[in-house]
């Protein structure tokens, strides 16, 4: 259980009189689940899965709040942000990623990100991000991936970016092929 402390260090939706939420994501079931998600907690959601669109929809109405994928098809998260950042200074924006390292997450907050997710995204993490007070850092969350988890989530996300090829995939990962067939013919841990 949360603190009484740790609880008022998160403003709520209806705190805010514009709720829009942009979620940029071209992994389209993930976009969708968190934009289910996002709209039962208040949020007016919006959804791009590509740079061009994004940016688009942003200049018809910057939005609020944003979680922007890191990696899109057409090009870099960072530009939805930098864009969004132009539009409207004071736009809450989280970067949501599979690929998180430290050159990234430094140029994120440089160009304006408040807080860096990895995926899965879970909907209460990505609200705990967008509603931290800026002086704060969201909460971490209660029940994060196990180690064993995410790595099992890195190789299936491999797979599938390699059209399902089990040879082309384990040469990518650096591990035997035989290897990674057992990995991907077991359930995935908790």
């Amino acid at each position: 259980m949360r603190t009484e402390q740790e609880k008022t260090k998160i403003q709520k939706i209806a705190d805010f009189a514009d709720k829009s939420l942009l979620i940029v994501d071209d992994d389209n079931p993930l976009r969708d689940r968190l934009a289910r998600a996002m709209e039962k907690k208040g949020f007016k959601v919006i959804q791009a899965e590509s740079v061009k669109e994004a940016v688009n929809k942003a200049k018809n109405m910057p939005p609020a709040f944003a979680l922007v994928d890191l990696r899109l098809g057409d090009g870099s998260g960072l530009d939805v942000v930098k864009e969004i950042r132009k539009l409207k200074k004071d736009s809450r924006i989280v970067m949501l990623t599979g690929y998180g390292n430290i050159p990234t997450t430094v140029a994120a907050v440089k160009a304006g990100v408040i807080d860096y997710i990895p995926k899965p995204a879970d909907a209460d993490d990505v609200e705990n991000a967008l509603m931290a007070l800026p002086e704060s850092k969201a909460l971490p969350p209660e029940n994060p991936m196990s180690a064993d988890r995410v790595k099992w989530e890195h190789i299936h996300r491999v797979f599938e970016l390699c059209n399902r090829n089990v040879s082309e995939t384990a040469r990518r990962l650096k591990m035997h092929r035989r290897t990674l067939q057992r990995i991907l013919s077991k359930r995935s841990p908790k």
